[in-house]
C-alpha cells in the first residue's frame, strides 16, 4: 500500500464536497459578492486556490510527472509569485484557469500574506486574521501535489465560511471571524495531528521516497514534482551533483549512512530492532539521497520522509525539516511563525496532547521500530535579519507558557513510544549554489570536511580532555570586542582513571569532526557570554549577550532593533524559545579549524550552519543537554573512559516530574577563534591550566590545530 490507497478512502467521501467548495470559491474569485475593501482580498486569494485546484485536477490525471521543464517552471513561479520579495517577484500576474480573475505577482509586499499589507489594506480588525487565512490556504498547494482531496476540502471549506460571512448585508464582526477559525482549528485537530505523526514513521507514506527511486535525475522537471518552491540553488545542486561521478556520489552516501549506523554502535544501541529512519533531505541532493535510502535498506532500514511543515499546524517558521527546499521568502516564515496564537489556548492544547497520544497508540507498533533521524541540512543563503512586524501574530503571556508545557508534555508522549534510549541519529551539511561564485571549490571543501581522519582528531582531542578533566572551572574570555567571560562548573569524578566529564567528538552522528563537550554542572557556572555576530536557526543576530547565574540565563540583549524591548521579544522567542530562563546544556571546544579556515578563506563564516559553525570555536549551549531523555543509558569514549556528566541539576528532576526537567530546545552559541582571548582550566587547588590562549591552542601534542588559524 502506498500514499495514494491510504488517502483514498478520504478522498473519496470528500470529493462531493469538494466539488461544491470549489463551485463556492469560483464564483468569488469571478465576483465577489463581499463589499470592498474585502472584495479584492477574496478575488485574489480564491484565485491562488483555484490554481492549486488545477493542480490537483493534473495530478488525478496524471499530468504533473510529464510536463515540461519550462512549463514546470511557469506553475512553480505561479503558485509562488506573491510571497517572494518584490525583486524576485516578475513575470505578470498568476491566473488560475478558468477563474476569470487574477492574482497580483507584484510581490509579497502587496500580497495578503503580508500582515503589514494585509492591515493596511483591510483594517485592524479583520486585516490580521485574513492574513493568517490566507497563509494557511497556501498549504493547498502541497496537498494537491500529494493529492490529498480530503485535507484541501476542509481548508477551503473554512474559507468559503469565512467568506460567506464578508458577503452578509448585516456585516459581520472581528469576533465572529475568529470564532470561526478557533473552533476550525479545534475541531479539526484530531485530524491534523494524527496525520502528522504517521507522516513521520509510517514508510507506506512514499510520495517522497517514489520521487527519489522512480524520478529521472537527468531531467530537471523532477524537481518541480514535490510543489515546494524551486530557485536556482536546486537547480545548481541538481545539476553540479549530476557532474560528480558515481563513485564521489557513493562515497558521500556512504559518510551520511555509515555515521547512522555507528551512532547505534558506539553507544551501545541495537540497531537490528528498528525498520524504519527518518531522512531529511533537501531538494536537488536526490543522487546521493537514492544511494543513501538503498545503504539503508541494507541495514534493514525502511526510509521514511515527509514534507517540512506548511500549516501553522507543524510550527510552519521554525527551521526546516523533512523534505524541504529554500525558502521562498524568510520574512513570510518568520511573519507567521506564531500563527497558532490565532487558536491556541488550554482546551486546544489539552485536545492536542490527547489526539497525539491516540495517534502514538494507534501506530505504537511503527513508533516502536523507528530508529530517529538522519539529517542533511544546507547552508549558504545570506544572513537574515527579520524586520519586526507589529502586525503579524504574536503570542500573549498565557500562551507563551502553553507552548513551553505543550513542548514539555509532547515530548514526554513521544519518549514513552520512540524511546530515546533506543534511537539515535546522524547529521551532515552541505553548501548550495547562493553561497557565491566558489560554491563548487566550496562544496568540494565541505565533502573533504566531512571526511577528515578522525583517528588522528580522536589523539589530539584526548590531549585536550586530559586537561580538561583536572579542572572544577574553565574560565572562557573573549578577545577584542567580545566580552565574553564566563566560568563553567565541571563535573568532579570520583574514578578518574575509568570517567571522564568530556565527551571525545568524532564523526559519527555529528559531522564534521572536531569538539569535546560536556554537560556543565549548573552551580557555579556563571558569567556573560557575548558573540558579535551569529546566525542561529536561521536568524541573525548583533551582539547576543546572555549573563548566566548558577547556570541559568538571568539577562539577555541583543543589538538588532532600535527598540530594546523588540530585542528581547526576539530573543525570548527565538533563543529561549518561549521560557524565561534555560539552563546551559552544554558547554564544548570546538577543534575543527581546517572548517575555520575554509570560513576565513572564503569569507563564508556567516553563512555556516551550527553544525559545523559549532566546531570552530569553544561553543554552548542554551536548553537541554546532549543526553537529554537518554540519561541512564552509560556512554563511553573511544579510550573506555565512561562520560558521567549525563545530567544536571535541572534533568535529576525527570525522576519525580519530567515537565520540570526538560525544555525541548537546545540552541548552541558559537565563539569564533578570532574573537576568543583564553580557555583556561581552573584546578581545584586554584592552578590555572591552559588550554587556549591568545586565540591558540596551548596543549602540548595539539599544536597541529593551530596550522590553519596562522597560515596566511
Amino acid at each position: 500500500m502506498g500514499y495514494r490507497e491510504i488517502y483514498q478512502e478520504r478522498n473519496e467521501h470528500a470529493a462531493e464536497r469538494f466539488a461544491l467548495v470549489t463551485e463556492r470559491i469560483r464564483q468569488a474569485a469571478e465576483c465577489p459578492e463581499a463589499a470592498a475593501p474585502f472584495a479584492d482580498y477574496f478575488q485574489k486569494t480564491a484565485a491562488f486556490i483555484l490554481l492549486a485546484v488545477k493542480v490537483l485536477h493534473m495530478e488525478q490525471d496524471g499530468l504533473l510527472e510529464q510536463r515540461p521543464l519550462e512549463e514546470c517552471r511557469e506553475l512553480n513561479r505561479q503558485l509562488y509569485a506573491d510571497i517572494l520579495p518584490e525583486a524576485q517577484a516578475s513575470g505578470g500576474n498568476l491566473q488560475a484557469s478558468g477563474s476569470g480573475s487574477e492574482c497580483s505577482g507584484a510581490g509579497y509586499e502587496s500580497s495578503y500574506a503580508d500582515p503589514a499589507y494585509a492591515v493596511r489594506m483591510l483594517g485592524d480588525d479583520f486585516g490580521g486574521p485574513l492574513c493568517f487565512l490566507y497563509a494557511e490556504c497556501r498549504a493547498l498547494a502541497a496537498y494537491a501535489f500529494e493529492g490529498r482531496v480530503s485535507d484541501m476540502t476542509i481548508l477551503m471549506e473554512l474559507y468559503v465560511e469565512i467568506y460567506t460571512c464578508f458577503c452578509d448585508r448585516d456585516g459581520t464582526d472581528a469576533q465572529e471571524i475568529r470564532k470561526i477559525l478557533y473552533w476550525h482549528f479545534h475541531d479539526y485537530s484530531e485530524i491534523m495531528a494524527a496525520q502528522s505523526v504517521r507522516e513521520q514513521i509510517d514508510p507506506q507514506l512514499d510520495f517522497f521516497t517514489g520521487i527519489v527511486r522512480s524520478a529521472d535525475l537527468d531531467s530537471l522537471s523532477y524537481l518541480y514534482r514535490y510543489g515546494e518552491y524551486i530557485s536556482e540553488n536546486e537547480i545548481r545542486t541538481a545539476e553540479f551533483l549530476r557532474t560528480l561521478s558515481e563513485e564521489q556520489i557513493q562515497a558521500m552516501a556512504d559518510t551520511f549512512t555509515e555515521g547512522y549506523r555507528i551512532g547505534f554502535e558506539v553507544t551501545g544501541k541495537d540497531i537490528s530492532k528498528k525498520k524504519t529512519v527518518s531522512v531529511h533531505y533537501a531538494i536537488g541532493f536526490e543522487r546521493v539521497v537514492r544511494r543513501a535510502f538503498e545503504n539503508f535498506e541494507k541495514m534493514g532500514l525502511s526510509p521514511v520522509v515527509y514534507r517540512d511543515a506548511v500549516s501553522s499546524m507543524g510550527s510552519r517558521g521554525h527551521g526546516k525539516r523533512g523534505c524541504y527546499s529554500v525558502s521562498a521568502n524568510r520574512q513570510f516564515d518568520f511573519d507567521h511563525r506564531n500563527d497558532n496564537a490565532y487558536y491556541l489556548d488550554k482546551a486546544f492544547v489539552e485536545r492536542r496532547l490527547e489526539v497525539l497520544r491516540d495517534a502514538y497508540e494507534t501506530h505504537k507498533e511503527l513508533a516502536a521500530v523507528f530508529g530517529g533521524p538522519a539529517v542533511q541540512e544546507i547552508f549558504g543563503e545570506a544572513p537574515f535579519a527579520p524586520a519586526g512586524k507589529t502586525e503579524a501574530a504574536h503570542y500573549d503571556e498565557k500562551q507563551q507558557q502553553l507552548i513551553v508545557y505543550y513542548a514539555n508534555q509532547a515530548g514526554q508522549i513521544t519518549n514513552r513510544y520512540i524511546k530515546g534510549e533506543e534511537r539515535s541519529f546522524t547529521i551532515i551539511a552541505y553548501p548550495v549554489a547562493a553561497i557565491g561564485p566558489d560554491y563548487e571549490q566550496i562544496f568540494a571543501e565541505t565533502v573533504r570536511l566531512n571526511t577528515l581522519d578522525y583517528v588522528h582528531y580522536r589523539d589530539m582531542q584526548q590531549r585536550l580532555i586530559d586537561v580538561l578533566d583536572q579542572a572544577q572551572q574553565v574560565h572562557v574570555t573573549g578577545a577584542g570586542a567580545n566580552e565574553t567571560d564566563l566560568y563553567v562548573s565541571v563535573w568532579q569524578l570520583e574514578q578518574p582513571q575509568k570517567q571522564t566529564a568530556f565527551e571525545n567528538c568524532v564523526a559519527d552522528v555529528n559531522i564534521p569532526v572536531g569538539e569535546v563537550f560536556t554537560s556543565p554542572v549548573l552551580k557555579g557556572t556563571h558569567g556573560l557570554l557575548h558573540v558579535t555576530g551569529v546566525y542561529l536557526n536561521g536568524l541573525f543576530y548583533k551582539d547576543l549577550k546572555l549573563s548566566f547565574e548558577d547556570g541559568m540565563v538571568t539577562d539577555y540583549s541583543c543589538a538588532n532593533f532600535a527598540d530594546e524591548a523588540e530585542n528581547r521579544r526576539y530573543i525570548h522567542e527565538n533563543v529561549l524559545m518561549q521560557h524565561d530562563t534555560l539552563p546551559m546544556g552544554e558547554f564544548a571546544i570546538g577543534t575543527n579549524t581546517t572548517a575555520y579556515r575554509m570560513a576565513r578563506d572564503y569569507q563564508i563564516a556567516d553563512k555556516l550552519p551550527i553544525l559545523i559553525a559549532e566546531k570552530t570555536g569553544p561553543h554552548f549551549a542554551v536548553g537541554d543537554t546532549c543526553y537529554s531523555h537518554a540519561e541512564d543509558t552509560p556512554v563511553f569514549n573511544p579510550d573506555g573512559k565512561e562520560i558521567m556528566p549525563r545530567d544536571n541539576e535541572r534533568t535529576l528532576a525527570r525522576r519525580e516530574d519530567a515537565s520540570k526537567a526538560y525544555f525541548n530546545c537546545h540552541t548552541d552559541i558559537t565563539i569564533p577563534y578570532d574573537e576568543l582571548d583564553a580557555i583556561t582550566a581552573v584546578l581545584p587547588d586554584g592552578r590555572k591550566l591552559d588550554v587556549i590562549r591568545g586565540g591558540r591552542f596551548a596543549v602540548p601534542g595539539t599544536q597541529e590545530l593551530n596550522i590553519p588559524l596562522e597560515q596566511p
